[in-house]
């Protein structure tokens, strides 16, 4: 738990208009997303020339030449360049961690001042040589002589020669988390007019969201884009119910393209600091960081993908003596309709909850008009390393405005694993 001695303080967030893949952040790489988010959060709360205690940043769709990213990005800011920054990855839930983490460091008290995001993009993907290729490439670097050069260089055939692009499947069973997903809907016995509706929903609040000006100071401009490009303000369940099945391509299909998120470029930061030196520097606190858990599943043998977050808050529940109820906002990352609505079966369920969970009972539904009140990621977007960043700053926001409450965040990532956190204000 969190030293309730320190508190962590969220003053806010930034973040570039999330977009869909390979159009208008085509050739634009993950450190010039987050230098352009970092910045903006910089010149919005006048962190210009100050020394920070640590920046943790990410990206699942790293590349192996951005190997220093998160330094790089700090460097390419007007922050003080003595300021530290480190990398982390943790899936879908990677910017969720890096809040986290630069949390943890201030409520443990070596630092009082940090900044936690990531990014990603699907339009600069890191496409590597087939290993094989790599290896002799290596070999023909290490020969001795013209002659050892020229032999090795003969072994390289054709095959050695084909891209090796990243595949977004599980490693271990090779199928994607859609197929994952569509395993995870049909136990669960989610139906197709459910996730439609959750997906229209979704659409509809982010665009009310935006007409009333709630994105306005979250999101800054950037090649030549002012807001999410995803948002469908003028969708209707008749529209979504047009669209084929994009996984299970038979008629027992249910996931499509209107209720999956597509592939998405983006990045966003959170400034995070002590309480001291929110008042120093005269700093607006717009919630606290209270808490945060992570759970995994065991995927390979038949668990659904992305049922962790399941786990991680009943764990964080329980340590903080709370129940699934005791909040007055929840962002929970839509990564499909359907995995939203097995997790909020899953709690309801008093089954899943004693095999599962190890509780007693149920833990309950939610109040689901507090739920993704001002959208979703399937209205928004989803790249992958930004989404923690993103509903943090819009739960904090919400509670800032609201001027009390709580609120938890839960994210789900690819390996079956789940980052969930509370706030409160």
């Amino acid at each position: 738990m969190f030293n309730a001695q320190q508190r962590v303080a969220i003053i806010g967030s930034q973040r570039i208009p999330f977009v869909r893949s390979f159009r208008e952040y085509a050739r634009t790489t993950n450190q010039e997303m987050l230098i352009a988010t970092v910045q903006a959060l910089v010149k919005k709360y006048n962190l210009q020339g100050k020394l920070l205690g640590d920046v943790a940043l990410g990206a699942v769709m790293a590349s192996s030449i951005e190997w220093n990213l998160s330094r790089e990005v700090v460097l390419g800011t007007d922050l003080d360049q003595r300021t530290p920054a480190f990398n982390v990855q943790r899936a879908c839930g990677t910017s969720l961690e890096t809040i986290n983490l630069i949390a943890l460091k201030i409520a443990a008290g070596q630092i009082a001042s940090g900044i936690g995001g990531g990014s990603d993009t699907n339009s600069d993907l890191p496409i590597m040589v087939q290993r094989a290729l790599a290896w002799k490439l290596i070999d023909i670097n290490n020969a001795k002589s013209f002659g050892q050069r020229l032999s090795k260089i003969f072994n390289i055939n054709l095959r050695d020669l084909k891209p090796a692009y990243p595949g977004i499947v599980e490693p271990r069973t090779g199928l994607s988390m859609g197929q994952h997903t569509e395993k995870m809907v049909k136990e669960w016995k989610i139906t197709r007019a459910e996730q439609d509706q959750l997906a229209y929903e979704s659409h509809i609040h982010a665009a009310k969201a935006y007409e009333m000006g709630f994105y306005n100071d979250l999101l800054v401009a950037f090649k030549g884009v002012a807001r999410d490009t995803y948002v469908r303000g003028d969708t209707t369940m008749a529209k979504l119910a047009t669209l084929k099945p994009a996984f299970d391509k038979s008629d027992q299909g249910t996931m499509t393209a209107g209720n999956s998120t597509g592939f998405t470029d983006g990045a966003g930061a959170v400034l995070l600091t002590s309480e001291e030196f929110a008042l120093q520097h005269q700093l607006p606190v717009q919630a606290f960081f209270h808490d945060a858990q992570s759970a995994a599943v065991d995927h390979i043998h038949g668990a659904g993908l992305l049922m962790a977050p399941t786990i991680a808050v009943a764990q964080m529940l329980k340590r903080n003596h709370l129940t699934l109820q005791d909040f007055d906002f929840y962002e929970i990352h839509e990564a499909f309709a359907g995995q939203v609505l097995s997790t909020l079966k899953a709690w309801e369920s008093d089954t899943y909850c004693r095999k599962e969970l190890g509780l007693d009972k149920a833990l309950g539904p939610i109040d689901r008009s507090k739920m993704n009140v001002k959208g979703g990621s399937l209205a928004l977007g989803h790249p992958f390393g930004a989404t923690g960043s993103r509903v943090v700053g819009t739960m904090a926001k919400l509670l800032y405005e609201k001027g009390s409450g709580r609120g938890l965040v839960s994210v789900c990532t690819g390996g079956g694993m789940g980052v969930v956190a509370i706030l409160q204000r």
